[in-house]
């Protein structure tokens, strides 16, 4: 589905279904990130936006000092529990436009699905000043799509969204020119060494699976209380008339980009 701008501080009113829920992360993208950006336990990482930490244990078991930046109190208390095990890990509960840091003291900044909730002309260059000189900042997100084998499936459950969330319309295939256009940003604010990378994979649920899935979207949690039990029912309903699953298609990207 598509993101609606200004509704960030909804994940913290779903901290504990948001950890269950939410996806991880595939290890070729680790893989490939620590390739670009080799981490170590001398290197200092910032991860921007950690929500209950769904990108954060394979950088973790790297060594390195990991310090997350975290608007949710919720979601970051979350994530302090979740990660105790690491002396080397830290959450600081504030938005990252109000994060205030040295210049010139990350290895590597990351950020998984958070970075679009940023300003473009906020975000970028306080990432670059925080940057040392051959750090890099990654961006990583999933962008999921019904199975187009689930065609008169992917029909009902349009008509539920139609009646009950207009407001929401399903994404386009994101495509490669999508990943190098959102790539290339970084290139306007002097970084260099620009790359990206696309991997698929597939998630199938039942109709409980994915009513709870898609309940800790952003635009899912401010529905109306009272059409949520309609919805989620009706959602349910389709899934059930139509084999009792549901297929997801995920296209995920890597960006990569460094500081010169």
């Amino acid at each position: 589905m598509a993101i609606i701008q200004g509704l960030e501080w909804t994940f913290n009113t779903v901290a504990a279904e948001y950890d269950k829920w939410s996806p991880t992360y595939i290890q070729p993208l680790y893989d490939d990130l620590l390739a670009y950006q080799p981490i170590n336990p001398a290197s200092h990482v910032l991860e921007i936006g950690i929500g209950t930490g769904q990108a954060t244990a394979p950088i973790l078991k790297t060594g390195c000092t990991l310090t997350a930046v975290e608007l949710g109190d919720q979601l970051a208390e979350l994530s302090r529990q979740k990660f105790a095990e690491y002396q080397s890990f830290s959450v600081v509960n504030t938005a990252f436009q109000n994060y205030e840091c040295a210049e010139n003291t990350f290895n590597l900044i990351y950020s998984a699905r958070a970075f679009h909730w940023i300003p473009e002309d906020i975000g970028y260059p306080k990432v670059y000043a925080m940057l040392k000189s051959g750090g890099a900042f990654v961006r990583f997100a999933g962008h999921p799509n019904y199975s187009k084998e689930q065609g008169e499936l992917n029909a009902e459950i349009q008509k539920v969204y139609e009646e009950y969330m207009p407001y929401s319309k399903p994404s386009p295939q994101f495509t490669e020119e999508d990943a190098k256009r959102k790539s290339d940003i970084a290139g306007k604010y002097g970084f260099v060494d620009i790359s990206f990378k696309l991997y698929f994979r597939t998630r199938t649920y039942n109709s409980d699976e994915y009513a709870s899935l898609i309940s800790v979207y952003s635009n899912h949690i401010v529905l109306e209380e009272g059409k949520k039990a309609c919805f989620y029912n009706g959602i349910r309903s389709a899934i059930r008339k139509h084999g009792g699953t549901i297929t997801l298609m995920d296209t995920i990207e890597l960006n990569l980009a460094r500081k010169p």
